[in-house]
């Protein structure tokens, strides 16, 4: 059975719901030019987040990248978010 990251219950609650729609920063990622891009996650897969930006639609590898969602005030690993969005939200519980 694969094991599951835990999200800590202070501050990251949000992510064991629907994270479309929410405003987003990428503060790491191994692709350099996908780094400081902000915008609004319109589409999430297992690998990726399809983030709306001023420069047009930029679909951003979850892996080893950082998330900062403002919103929150929380900065995210990638590693926290490896799941697609139905099974995130009911393993993470």
């Amino acid at each position: 059975m694969a094991k599951f990251p835990r999200i800590p219950k202070d501050g990251f609650s949000f992510l064991l719901g629907e994270i479309i729609g929410e405003e987003v920063e990428v503060r790491k990622s191994p692709v350099k030019g996908l780094v400081g891009l902000k915008g609004t996650i319109v589409d999430e897969t297992l690998n990726t987040l399809l983030v709306k930006t001023s420069l047009g639609k930029k679909r951003i590898p979850k892996k080893n990248a950082e998330f900062f969602f403002p919103q929150y005030k929380a900065a995210v690993k990638g590693s926290m978010l490896l799941f697609k969005p139905e099974e995130r939200t009911k393993k993470l519980k």
